[in-house]
Formats: C-alpha cells, sequence, structure tokens
C-alpha cells in the first residue's frame, strides 16, 4: 500500500504465520512508537497478546501516566518491534570457509514489526484487569507466584492511579527470522553447536527451528 513504512525481509527470512504467533504469544518488553504532533515518541515496555481482540489481535501494556506519549496524538499507525533472540555469528565457524573464504560476519536475530491502531485505557477497571494479566503470565512459572492480592489494596490502589492502559489494535505485522537459512546444512550445524557451546540455547535453537521452513 502506496505510503507504508516496510521492513526488508528476503524470501528467505521471511515469517511464516504459526512462526509470529508464537513470537507474539511470548513476547516480553518491546518498543512502542508513535509519531506525534511533537515528533517521534516511543518506551520500552512489558506487553500481552490478546489474539481475539479486533480482527488481527492486539497488544495490551501500560504507561506510566507521567509520560507524555500516551497524551500525544498518534498520526497514522503505532508501531511495536518485538524482539526474539538475536547472536553474533563468525565467519570462522563455517566449515565451507575452507573451500570458499568469500564470507563475512553477520547477525542472527526474530524481529516483528507489529502495526496498529493506538488506543489509551485511562480506565482503573481496565488499567488492574491489564495488571493481572500481565502478572498472572510472568509468576505463573514461579515456585511461589506473587499475586497482585498479596500486596495492601490501598498500595496497589495508589500503584494504578499512576499508570494508564495502552492497546495496539493491531492492522498488520512484518516479521524476520534472519536465522542463517542462506547458508549449507553444514554451516547451520556448525552454526547451532558454536551457539550451544556458548550458552546461547535460545538462538541455537531458532536457528534448528527454522532451518527447514
Amino acid at each position: 500500500m502506496a505510503g507504508e513504512i516496510s521492513m526488508y525481509i528476503p524470501a528467505q527470512f521471511a515469517g511464516d504465520e504459526q512462526s509470529v504467533q508464537q513470537l507474539l504469544q511470548n513476547v516480553g518488553a518491546a518498543d512502542l512508537i508513535t509519531v506525534t504532533p511533537e515528533g517521534l515518541q516511543a518506551t520500552t515496555l512489558p506487553w500481552v497478546y490478546a489474539p481475539d481482540t479486533g480482527t488481527r489481535g492486539a497488544l495490551l501494556g501500560h504507561l506510566a501516566r507521567n509520560n507524555d506519549q500516551w497524551r500525544l496524538p498518534a498520526h497514522g499507525e503505532a508501531l511495536v518491534i518485538v524482539r526474539g533472540p538475536d547472536a553474533y555469528i563468525s565467519p570462522s565457524w563455517y566449515p565451507t570457509k575452507a573451500k570458499n573464504p568469500r564470507v563475512v560476519p553477520t547477525w542472527n536475530y526474530i524481529t516483528a514489526h507489529v502495526y496498529g491502531q493506538f488506543h489509551v485505557h485511562d480506565d482503573p477497571a481496565w488499567v488492574e484487569a491489564q495488571v493481572r494479566r500481565l502478572t498472572a503470565r510472568h509468576e505463573s512459572g514461579h515456585a511461589e507466584p506473587w499475586s497482585v492480592d498479596d500486596a495492601p489494596a490501598a498500595y496497589i490502589a495508589g500503584n494504578l492511579r499512576a499508570i494508564v492502559g495502552v492497546e495496539i489494535l493491531i492492522t498488520r505485522v512484518e516479521a524476520k527470522f534472519k536465522l542463517s537459512q542462506n547458508r549449507s546444512a553444514a554451516d547451520i550445524d556448525t552454526v547451532i553447536d558454536r551457539l550451544r557451546h556458548q550458552g546461547d540455547a535460545r538462538s541455537a535453537a531458532a536457528v534448528e527451528a527454522h532451518r527447514s521452513r
């Protein structure tokens, strides 16, 4: 569509729908960017993905009340930049380098540019529900999960007054999974081994998962 901002995505690095959904389901902190009358505004904040909200799902979060980004009208679509694992890839890892030295370093990464309509929810009930969703998601794997109800009600109420809810109703997603898919099978095997050896299990798993897609 004319006038839309888009990300450069070579065909071999394009994310399939299943991978994109998995990335959004596991979203943590991501960058919210809006174009306002005062220029670009950006904030890193934690999100929850709500796939059944709107026609394409939504990202739900909150901003500090003192952060002017929520007060400034957003021109056009808002952008949330979601990231997965990333890692430096040394050309010295490639076994094919012995036959073809025409190799250079690169960076593997996963990212999605999520565009949508920016909505503010200055409503205590909405904000509390969002905080509870966010807390429950990240506490669920703990042996002794913390609950919002563990803190004094007056304290929680004061904290809720200090934030406002934000919602991005998704209109489109552009995702890039750059994970050595353009290398030979032997090179990919070695990339996975080297990433695991240096303790980057997430990046190694991502390369492994996307090698045949």
